[in-house]
């Protein structure tokens, strides 16, 4: 049986749970998400928590059992509190202006400003030109929209300029001046 699988996901107060067949529309303060399961995978909603189950032991069903009781859960968290991701802007020039609610203006050391536009779902804060922070209840959007940014120019790994997430942490190399200097 799937570790994952197999535990229940609480259901905060405010937050409610409709499964229509294998339809499954949670509600909260943050909104609304919608999820279909696959087949062979069912849930249903006892006292306060949300159990999920499969319908036979088949390696298919068996291997989408932990990924749906996750997905779910995320839904419920993202329904209730919301998720963020963090990017910092790391170089000379490089920053960020937040016009409007969804439009996001990037100066990454490119000959224009690069124009990101927010998808329905995401709202965006920056802080002091080089801290963004992405805000949404759909945690799978967050993480798209999150990549999309940092790929628009990664960090590099001799000087550490680019766009990176606010926990990760850059391998540097030495460069050709330190290289020479020890042979």
């Amino acid at each position: 049986m799937s570790r994952i699988g197999k535990l229940p996901v609480a259901i905060p107060a405010g937050v409610q749970v409709k499964i229509d067949g294998s339809r499954i529309l949670i509600e909260g303060p943050k909104g609304t998400l919608e999820h279909t399961l696959a087949p062979g995978i069912s849930a249903q909603v006892e006292d306060k928590t949300l159990r999920v189950q499969r319908e036979s032991e088949t390696r298919e069903v068996r291997s989408l059992h932990g990924m749906s009781r996750k997905l779910l859960a995320n839904m419920v968290t993202g329904v209730s509190e919301g998720f963020a991701r963090k990017l910092d802007i790391i170089g000379v020039g490089y920053r960020a202006e937040l016009r409007g609610n969804d439009m996001l203006f990037l100066t990454l050391g490119y000959s224009h400003p690069i124009v990101y536009q927010l998808p329905q779902g995401v709202t965006a804060k920056v802080d002091r030109q080089v801290a963004i922070t992405l805000e949404s209840r759909d945690r799978q959007l967050l993480g798209q929209v999150a990549s999309e940014i940092r790929a628009l120019r990664g960090p590099e790994p001799y000087k550490g300029k680019g766009i990176k997430y606010s926990d990760e942490t850059i391998r540097r190399k030495a460069g050709k001046a330190a290289g020479a200097a020890g042979s």
